[in-house]
């Protein structure tokens, strides 16, 4: 998977717009800025303008340059072999980081995070179109359920990120369902209670397929 100047250009540009956009907004900004709300969306710490610049570093450009570098570093080489559909999971989660920094400098700079639930709902994209990919994914140790069972056996693996990819799917519909239909509080307890959800059962069903197998070949 040589790195080609062409196919990586539109990702780089993805990367660079946050980066514009502070340019563009930094001599409006005020020297000190809000810099994280709470789930009611209200400000509950400001801090220096210039720590605005490590948005667009830790997020798109952070994601992008580790993307990257994963399929070299990957022993199993397994990351490499997915080709296309790892460049695909690689394009996603910049563009969702990348939008992420948007939206935190344009709140920063108009002093309001005019709704939480876009923030939740733009997530829950996020987790329906992982879960949609999760099943693509081959063993690995960057990427994915990554649980002593999943990295033991191949066929438990495979097991756990179908099942996961059902669940990351189902939950970020219903994340976005919630996130248009109910209030920023009870939203944010749902989005929560999801997240936990879809994370845990994967881990478990990993456990409980890994002893089921090891059982079988037991008595064989």
């Amino acid at each position: 998977m040589k790195t080609n100047l062409q196919k990586e250009l539109p990702l780089i540009i993805i990367v660079l717009i946050p980066f514009v956009y502070l340019a563009y907004v930094w001599n409006s900004l005020p020297e000190k800025v809000p810099l994280h709300w709470n789930m009611e969306g209200e400000i509950d710490r400001y801090g220096e303008k210039s720590e605005l610049i490590l948005i667009p570093v830790l997020l798109p450009l952070l994601i992008y340059v580790l993307f990257t570098i994963i399929p070299k570093i990957d022993p199993k080489r397994k990351i490499k072999n997915m080709g296309n559909k790892y460049t695909i999971l690689k394009s996603i989660m910049t563009l969702f980081m990348s939008a992420l920094a948007m939206i935190i400098i344009y709140a920063a700079l108009n002093e309001t995070l005019y709704n939480p639930n876009y923030i939740v709902l733009l997530i829950g994209i996020l987790f329906a179109l992982l879960g949609n990919y999760f099943k693509t994914l081959r063993a690995n140790y960057f990427i994915g359920i990554k649980t002593p069972w999943t990295l033991e056996n191949e066929t438990v693996w495979k097991a756990t990120h179908k099942l996961a990819g059902k669940l990351w799917f189902a939950g970020g519909l219903l994340i976005v369902l919630t996130s248009i239909l109910l209030d920023k509080k009870t939203n944010f307890t749902l989005f929560a209670v999801i997240t936990v959800f879809i994370t845990v059962i994967p881990v478990v069903y990993s456990y409980i397929k890994y002893q089921s197998i090891s059982q079988t070949n037991a008595n064989h």
